[in-house]
Parts: C-alpha cells; structure tokens; sequence
C-alpha cells in the first residue's frame, strides 16, 4: 500500500486541508439579465431562494474589468518582499494567508481598499511605487461603474418588493458617510494538491458577508461554492464577463429574514490563480439595521434586535468567519412568544 504524505509546503497550512465531498458546476444560479422588464421579480426570486443570482447586460464596460485585473495581476505576481511594502493592512492595504483578526487563514493574497476615491490615491503609492495613477485610475473606473450598476439592483429590489420609495436601499450606499469597501483577491495555484487524494485546500473559509450586498466579478477559474439550503456544498461555474451578488446580513435583517445571506466559500486550484473583486456594499456606520416597516405585515413581529451598522460591524469582526454572526441579534422564541401575548 503507498501512503500519500502531504507536501512539505503545506505542513503549515494544515488547518486548511479538508475532505470535501466532489460538486459538478452548479446549474441552477439564477441569471438576471437586467435590461430584462421582469429582471426585478428574478432578482427578488433569487435572493428568497438562493441569496445569490449573476448578472448579465450589466452595463459595466468589459475593458474596466480586464484593466483592472491586469493590474491586480501585476501586483499579486511581485516577489513576495514588494508585496509585503504595501503591507500591513491598517484594515486597508495588503494581506498574506491571515483573513482578519481571530486566527482565520486561507490560500490568498489580497488588497482591502476603501471607497473613497482619496483614500485610494493614497493606498496605491505603497501598492504601485511605479505609475501608480495607472492602478488608481483603473480601480476609479471600476468602483464608479460597479456601484451604479449596484444602486440599479437596489432599487429594482425595492420594486420588486412592492415598496414605494424606491431608493430605500440604494441611499444608504450612495452618501458620502456609507461605509463601503472593496477587495482584490489572488488564489495562487497549489500543484501539491494533486498528492492529496480526495482533498481540498480552503482559499477562503465558509462565511456570510455582514454589509448589505457584495458583488463579485472573477476570472474563468471555479473555486466559489455556496451552501444551498439543505446545506449542500455546489460549485458556482465562473463567469469573467458576468457579475455574482450575494445577500448581505444587513439585507436579511432589513427583509425580516425573507432574504438569506448566503454561505460561501472558495477552494484553491491545481493548476490555475483564480482572481476576483468584490464590492461590499455597506450603510453609514450610525445607520440603524432593522426590518423596513413597508414590509412587515400587520401584527408581525421582528426577529432581530435593532441594531446600528457600526454596532453589527464591531460584532462581526470580534467573530470566526464560520460563526453564525447574524445569532447575537436574533430575538429568541420565548421573547417573540412573550411579546405575541399582549
């Protein structure tokens, strides 16, 4: 009998080797096409059902997309001592194997910005100490584009929804004070993976995202899964022209649970990087979460706490990525049945 041992580049990522089970590409993503006139009620269907949907006839250029990978690319490919120039992040900057403060790690390399277009210019003279304008201006047009497109989903949810005030949502992203960001991800490939018979490398832990909606684009490698409701792991099939938006917490709160957050994860590849960008679409840190009353039926109760962003924020990040942060704020079922008695 030959034993497999694991690759000695790996002894120190232990943690993040796991039996998981083989999923083909997933067919059932919902595909929005947004200049479609019923491309609200997909959207809503999408976030009940899945917590996810991709986007196509977005409307953001393609040239934005491929410049601005090009540039992470240049980036992620640098000798390891450029790299860590831009580092640490301070939470904005670059980051190496550790995901936040609490001990989770995973096979990536990123860069955290903020969306506020000065702090941009100032995080990309550590990032590009060479033309750095070239990095900032490609990430400008990115965000710029990628938000409109994402204040448009909004406010086809708030139609969807039935609720009048149509902006309901999208506001809280576009004022000055909304607490947004956006990352730069780079999954390096893992050849050694191929020694590990029936076994996976995680790139990024299973977790839900806490602002109200992400949006992600990627290149053609697959690697993101998500949980379906059963809790059944599938294989998101990548797409470099298309957008994927998830549900954030703050949005099923804000749906009084009719939404879901959806779990996702990414594993590492044997043989191809997967890049991806994401959004984090977030509320002014003093905005308070809770369930909109224009979609609470009469007599219906809450099931979450109120809570403000900032509080909600703090509370995730003290978290694993694999907690169930959303449970703090959850009302208990002796509350609700107390509450339902007068």
């Amino acid at each position: 009998m030959v034993v497999l041992s694991r690759p000695a580049t790996l002894d120190r990522f232990s943690d993040l080797i796991k039996t998981c089970k083989p999923t083909s590409l997933f067919a059932g993503i919902p595909v929005v096409d947004l200049s479609s006139a019923n491309a609200k009620h997909r959207i809503v269907r999408a976030c009940e059902e899945h917590g996810m949907f991709k986007v196509i006839n977005h409307g953001v250029p393609l040239d934005f997309m491929t410049t601005l990978e090009a540039q992470a690319l240049k980036f992620f490919n640098l000798p390891q001592s450029e790299k860590d120039k831009a580092a640490p992040a301070d939470p904005f900057g670059y980051k190496s194997k550790r995901i936040g403060p609490n001990g989770d790690v995973g096979w990536i390399e990123y860069i955290l910005l903020s969306t506020n277009l000065d702090d941009i210019s100032h995080k990309s003279l550590p990032i590009f100490k060479e033309n750095p304008e070239i990095f900032r201006d490609a990430v400008e047009d990115y965000i710029t584009a990628v938000k409109n497109m994402t204040f448009e989903v909004l406010e086809m949810v708030a139609d969807g929804l039935g609720i009048d005030q149509r902006n309901v949502l999208s506001k809280l992203l576009k004022g000055e004070k909304s607490d947004s960001c956006f990352r730069l991800n780079y999954y390096p490939p893992c050849p050694e993976l191929r020694a590990l018979s029936g076994r996976s490398l995680i790139g990024f832990g299973e977790h839900t995202d806490p602002q109200i909606i992400s949006v992600l684009k990627s290149n053609n490698t697959s690697g993101l899964q998500i949980s379906l409701k059963d809790g059944t792991w599938v294989t998101v099939p990548p797409d470099q022209t298309a957008f994927f938006i998830n549900v954030g917490d703050c949005l099923q709160v804000m749906t009084n649970g009719r939404f879901k957050s959806v779990k996702h994860r990414v594993l590492a590849d044997t043989q191809s990087s997967r890049v991806s960008m994401i959004y984090f679409g977030g509320p002014p840190l003093s905005e308070k979460i809770a369930p909109l009353p224009s979609l609470m039926a009469e007599g219906e109760e809450s099931l979450y706490k109120e809570f403000t962003w900032s509080e909600y924020k703090k509370s995730a990040y003290r978290s694993r990525l694999a907690d169930n942060r959303l449970g703090l704020f959850e009302k208990s079922a002796a509350v609700m049945l107390s509450n339902s008695q007068f």
